[in-house]
């Protein structure tokens, strides 16, 4: 049976900005302070599940009974049809580099993987998201959200993050780094994971 969230402080598992400013506005309607593992100081854990949702509870556990509080996790990423579905669990892992991420290292690693198997276009992909809400005891909620499109170069816009400028979703014209944030979330995969987490947890 899941279990309504009924308390007014949630910990996001993250160390990510752009993930938590997304957050904190998809859900201050609900009143809802939220705090990232980043803010609070708490070790990353290793994420060694090869599926969003298990290295989603990974995140959302350890953050859970770090802090006795409960906690939001993301594990999201891009799936590549003509890749096989990479980097999917491993996107961020593909833009990491000796001074931290840089996805326009990853974006470009995807355009020049695409090319080398000559991949038709349009070059199909989906953004996955999947959230884990964790109590303290043990208790766990999953909400997960897919926005297909597909993928453009070169890249356009200059807002959202990650791979945001090379991907276009199914049905407009522009990608989702050229779009309001607002605009973004309507649609985007993780819009959808947090419409089912608020529907589920907070009664809509």
């Amino acid at each position: 049976m899941t279990r309504v969230f009924a308390g007014e402080r949630l910990v996001l598992a993250t160390h990510n900005k752009g993930k938590l400013e997304e957050m904190k506005h998809l859900l201050g309607p609900y009143g809802v302070t939220v705090v990232s593992a980043g803010e609070l100081d708490l070790p990353e854990p290793e994420e060694t599940e090869d599926t969003f949702v298990g290295n989603a509870r990974i995140k959302a556990h350890a953050a859970a009974r770090a802090t006795g509080l409960p906690a939001l996790s993301d594990d999201s990423g891009i799936t590549i049809d003509a890749l096989n579905g990479a980097p999917g669990v491993y996107t961020a892992d593909w833009a990491e580099t000796e001074n931290g991420r840089d996805f326009m290292k990853a974006m470009t690693r995807s355009h020049d993987e695409l090319e080398a198997v000559n991949a038709a276009y349009p070059r199909t992909a989906q953004f996955r998201c999947t959230l884990v809400l964790a109590w303290p005891d043990g208790h766990d909620e999953v909400f997960e959200g897919v926005m297909p499109g597909e993928l453009v170069w070169p890249i356009r816009g200059e807002n959202g993050f990650g791979y945001d400028p090379m991907f276009q979703p199914s049905g407009l014209d522009v990608t989702c780094a050229q779009m309001l944030p607002a605009e973004k979330h309507k649609i985007s995969h993780r819009g959808q994971a947090v419409a089912k987490f608020v529907q589920a947890c907070f009664g809509g």
